[in-house]
This record gives C-alpha cells, sequence and structure tokens, in this order.
C-alpha cells in the first residue's frame, strides 16, 4: 500500500515538473512570436484622397459658429490633425485624451480639430462638454467626412502645414493613433511601409 502511494506520488511530481518544462517552452516560443510581429499602424484606407497630395480647402464652422479652415497651406505655419469622432463611438473617447496628448507637443506645431456628422446639435454640445473640448474646434460637417471617405470611426486625418495629406487611417488604439503622427515626421507613409523599407535594407546590407 506504502509502495502503491510513494509510487503514484512520485509519477505525479514527474508530470508535474514535465508540465513546468512544457509551460516554459511554449512561453518562450510566445515571446520570439512577439517579437517576430511587426507592429500594426493604423489602417490605410485606398479610397479618398491619397498621401501625397495636396489637399483641398475647405472653408467649415465649428459648432460654436467660429469659421475654420481646413486643408490647404496653414496661414499659422501649424500642421493639422483631423479627429473624426462621434457621441455614439465608445472607443472615440478613449481615444481623445491621447489626441490631446499628442497635439500638446510643442515641438509639433499642430493644430487638433475635432469632427463629426449629424443633425442633433444638443447631443454634440453635450459631447463636448462632456470630452472637455469646448477650447478646440468640433465641426459638424457631413461633406468633410466625405471628402476623406471617413466610413468607420474613429478615424484620423494628418495634413501638413504645406497642405499635402501627410497621413490618414482608421485609429482604435494610441498605437494606430502615433503612427499617423510618426509617418509626418519620418516621411514614410505607414509603418508598414517603415518595416518594409527596414527589411529591403537589411537584406541589401546582407547581399552587398
Amino acid at each position: 500500500m506504502n509502495t502503491g502511494f510513494i509510487t503514484s506520488y512520485g509519477i505525479l511530481w514527474i508530470l508535474v515538473i514535465s508540465l513546468s518544462f512544457l509551460v516554459f517552452a511554449l512561453a518562450r516560443q510566445i515571446g520570439v512570436l512577439h517579437e517576430r510581429v511587426a507592429p500594426a499602424g493604423a489602417l490605410l484606407p485606398t479610397s479618398g484622397p491619397k498621401i501625397g497630395e495636396t489637399t483641398e480647402v475647405m472653408n467649415l464652422e465649428d459648432i460654436s459658429g467660429k469659421k475654420i479652415i481646413i486643408g490647404g497651406v496653414n496661414s499659422k505655419n501649424l500642421a493639422t490633425l483631423i479627429m473624426f469622432i462621434s457621441p455614439t463611438c465608445p472607443i472615440c473617447k478613449s481615444l481623445v485624451p491621447i489626441a490631446l496628448s499628442l497635439a500638446s507637443y510643442e515641438f509639433r506645431q499642430m493644430q487638433l480639430v475635432f469632427a463629426s456628422d449629424g443633425e442633433n446639435i444638443n447631443q454634440h454640445e453635450a459631447y463636448v462638454k462632456d470630452l472637455k473640448i469646448e477650447a478646440l474646434p468640433y465641426v459638424i460637417s457631413q461633406p468633410l467626412g466625405l471628402k476623406y471617405q471617413v466610413s468607420k470611426l474613429p478615424f484620423a486625418v494628418l495634413i501638413g502645414r504645406d497642405g499635402i495629406l501627410k497621413s490618414k487611417g482608421l485609429v482604435n488604439s494610441r498605437e494606430h493613433l502615433e503612427s499617423l503622427v510618426e509617418s509626418m515626421e519620418s516621411g514614410i507613409a505607414t509603418l508598414q511601409d517603415y518595416v518594409k523599407e527596414n527589411s529591403e535594407q537589411s537584406i541589401r546590407e546582407k547581399l552587398s
């Protein structure tokens, strides 16, 4: 009886140790896969204005009635980050503070504009107040969304101070939004292009 108990106890410990090694091996493989998988940037749509094109000037009004110009060469020598959001979009609310943070860096010299559409002005006014963005332009314009082919939210468009479309895309995380800004500062349209360029350069270096 004691011998059988000791034997089963020993087998149990062997199984536990084997499982521990297996979990350790799987954890290492997950780490390797994580390093190999390239980070995903904002999802770049194929429709609408193309990256590198000069943007069309649009004369609009924000929710307070203040006139605002979007597109074209910026008279204040500022880049323009347009965040398309909506009161009915739960992800949008979480990205607003990130957009505020990105645009607040002085060296970037960037103005932030929020855009949406819909006829319920009271809902938008309450939304602006809830987000505490009363001091920033909030434009309600369906033509603006159509111009940049905004089909899903949250969506961001980044226009350089020279009026050139630097980047655009569907953004649903901090990484996506940051990738748009990085694309303007690096001169590379998308993060995927950056990874591709680095891979090609690495191959060229190995062959040379």
